[in-house]
């Protein structure tokens, strides 16, 4: 017997219980959004039937942690409907329907999406999940949905019913905004285009020996010196006001992101001390640096001039970031003697306590302390670091971003225009295939608190040269943060990332069309 259009469907998704999607390669039905998803959910079953949005359609909030998400998924498809979707706090029946009461098993940041003919329902117990829902559901919609301008419909949605929860709390970005200093509006570009892949933190990179880029009103030369060039020499005003911060943290929380500031000490400091001569221990000015060599700056480690600089950098970005954490820096410290490292360490990581906040590292500084609390961030190229195993075996959290594996500045291929290949060549399958919970020797999975992608900017001059180095790496670290890890599997990855090739073009993402991937046209 033929089968009917709906049996052949259903065989064209058969999802195990992993969240694996297997094919019938017999008689399958075209590819289906459904098959598209990235990072791939924990369970995905299909429903025969699929959803329209339409002119009159609501966005309908049976919860108010919901109104953030629901506001931005209001505001990236009125542009391309054309469609008015108010937001409504009564549930009149058609249209997307955000509530609570979602099955335990989402925990605190996952949700359950079901698609009806007459509704999409999310259902998430905190407003994470419901940003985790709605970057689900724009994947489901044709790739049109992501345009800046009013595009022909129809607007479906594939029946479907997705239980999803993420394997890591922690799953970040990093934009390095010193070597080459971005504009708020670039980097709230980043920050868009980041946040449909379900990253939830955004580490920004504030300081280092090529520039300052934060107003800190106790320490104004910081910017009006140390934030007047950049790797290659430009110069100007390359900073953020406070203002201008607050607005950039404020637009990455509207999106369920939370901003990381980072200000790199004692080392990578040059910036600094070229503009106050007494952060230095002869207490002259070093020259404004652009180029790109690391480890020859430290801040004066026995003057207290200096601790009285730090704790007033931190006391000002506490009051001005309402995340948790602050990122201390701490590598690559080389013209630091290690007692001196120590001493430093010591009397800094309070301080960022003193104000509130959690202490996020490089991993190094991780040697000078035993507070379970904070969070060494690996970014070495081999599988042995015995500090930071110990700290793993006393309690701490790692922060996994191996160099060779996940920097997203590593260029592809000997070929690549951009980025540097110190750490080596990083082609699409390299960085997918490394188990985050199982690489670095003595740190476990219950050891891993998650995954972050750096992307540093020494080559890196426009939103173009970003987009190129951060896509399709980017959704690679995304997938490696939230699916569990039975799930990964290159050959099904890639089809599944293949097709974020037409999301890409509408939206203008300039993404690196690397040749291990069968793009979708």
């Amino acid at each position: 017997m033929t089968p009917t259009r709906l049996q052949t469907a259903l065989a064209a998704l058969v999802i195990a219980g992993s969240g694996v999607l297997v094919t019938n390669t017999a008689e399958a039905a075209p590819p289906t959004t459904l098959q598209e998803l990235v990072p791939q959910p924990a369970q995905v079953q299909p429903r025969p039937e699929t959803f329209t949005l339409t002119p009159q359609a609501k966005i309908q909030l049976a919860t108010q942690t919901a109104r953030k998400p629901a506001e931005l998924l209001a505001g990236i498809l009125r542009k391309s409907t054309g469609y008015p979707l108010p937001i409504t706090d009564k549930i009149t029946g058609d249209g997307i329907v955000l509530t609570a009461g979602a099955d335990q098993r989402t925990g605190p940041e996952g949700y359950q999406l079901d698609v009806t003919p007459n509704q999409v329902v999310i259902r998430a117990n905190s407003t994470a999940g419901h940003f985790n829902g709605i970057a689900t559901l724009r994947q489901l919609l044709p790739p049109k949905a992501e345009a800046p301008t009013k595009q022909p419909g129809p607007w479906q949605v594939p029946g479907a019913s997705i239980l999803d929860h993420p394997r890591y709390h922690h799953r970040g970005a990093m934009l390095d905004v010193s070597r080459h200093f971005f504009t708020p509006a670039q980097v709230k570009r980043y920050i868009d285009q980041i946040a449909a892949f379900k990253i939830n933190y955004f580490h920004l990179h504030l300081s280092d020996d090529q520039g300052w880029r934060l107003e800190i009103n106790s320490w104004p030369d910081l910017t009006k010196i140390g934030g007047s060039t950049e790797v290659g020499g430009r110069t100007g005003n390359l900073f953020y006001t406070q203002a201008e911060y607050k607005d950039i943290v404020a637009h990455a929380q509207s999106r369920g992101i939370t901003t990381i500031p980072e200000f790199d000490m004692p080392g990578h400091t040059n910036a600094a001390q070229a503009s106050y001569a007494n952060l230095n221990c002869d207490n002259k000015k070093r020259p404004l640096y652009t180029g790109t060599e690391v480890g020859f700056s430290s801040l004066c480690i026995n003057k207290d001039i200096t601790y009285k600089f730090v704790e007033d950098v931190i006391k000002e970005v506490s009051a001005i970031t309402p995340g948790p954490y602050l990122h201390i820096g701490g590598d690559e410290a080389l013209s630091t003697p290690d007692a001196d490292y120590t001493t430093f360490m010591n009397r800094v990581l309070p301080l960022i306590k003193k104000y509130g906040k959690t202490t996020i590292g490089w991993h190094e500084f991780v040697k000078t302390t035993t507070d379970t609390t904070t969070i060494p961030q690996f970014w070495g190229t081999t599988t042995t670091d015995a500090n930071v195993a110990a700290a793993a075996k006393r309690g701490n959290k790692i922060l996994m971003s191996p160099a060779n594996k996940i920097y997203l500045d590593m260029k592809y291929s000997k070929d690549t225009k951009l980025g540097l290949d110190w750490a080596g060549l990083v082609e699409v399958k390299d960085a997918y295939s490394w188990n985050p919970g199982a690489y670095l020797n003595g740190v476990s999975e219950a050891n891993v608190r998650g995954i972050e992608a750096p992307l540093w900017t020494e080559t890196i001059k426009s939103s173009a040269d970003i987009e190129y180095m951060a896509f399709p790496r980017l959704p690679v670290a995304a997938e490696l943060g939230w699916s569990q890890p039975n799930i990964h599997n290159w050959d099904r990855f890639a089809p599944r990332l293949a097709a974020q090739a037409p999301r890409w073009k509408i939206q203008g993402v300039n993404f690196y069309p690397s040749p291990q991937v069968p793009w979708k046209r």
